[in-house]
């Protein structure tokens, strides 16, 4: 007889100062030149909108929004390795995006590496486009990597 395996419940909260040891561990192991302890923590210190995505009581996604003159940043957003291509990605980021649209901002803006497939997809499905490229702006193994700097309007609910 097969049995149907139980669901873990997944919340999306505000990240807290506690959380920061796993969000420095999920980051290290997705990135070869990762954000460090102390970035997080200064995020945090400044008032970004910081979330984490939890499965049961484990934090396994982390999302940094930035707000400032009607536009917002998403700077990080991270799957641990072990639960992507599940869905969490897209959670937290219409997450960011819904708290983008709470803060009243117009656009949203983000860089990613173009070598990053799945994050590209992810970002286009929600509709972003890219408006620019920065060169060399990511450290990669033997030098640098350029970003793809992609852009999203904000629609007002009515």
């Amino acid at each position: 007889m097969i049995s149907r395996i139980e669901e873990v419940p997944v919340h999306i909260r505000r990240m807290i100062h506690d959380d920061l040891p796993l969000v420095s561990d999920i980051e290290r192991r997705s990135y070869e030149f990762p954000w460090s302890h102390g970035v997080f923590r200064d995020c945090l210190l400044a008032g970004y909108h910081c979330t984490v995505l939890t499965r049961g009581d484990y934090v396994v996604a982390y999302a940094i929004l930035s707000v400032a003159a009607g536009e917002a940043h998403i700077l990080n957003l991270c799957v641990d390795p072990l639960f992507r291509k599940l869905g969490y990605g897209d959670k937290l980021l219409r997450e960011a995006l819904n708290s983008a649209r709470e803060a009243e901002v117009t656009e949203v803006f983000l860089e990613v590496r173009p070598s990053n497939v799945g994050a590209l997809a992810l970002y286009r499905k929600r509709g972003f486009r890219q408006i620019a490229s920065r060169p060399s702006y990511y450290q990669a193994k033997g030098g640098r990597e350029d970003a793809a700097v992609l852009s999203l309007r904000i629609k007002k609910t009515l």
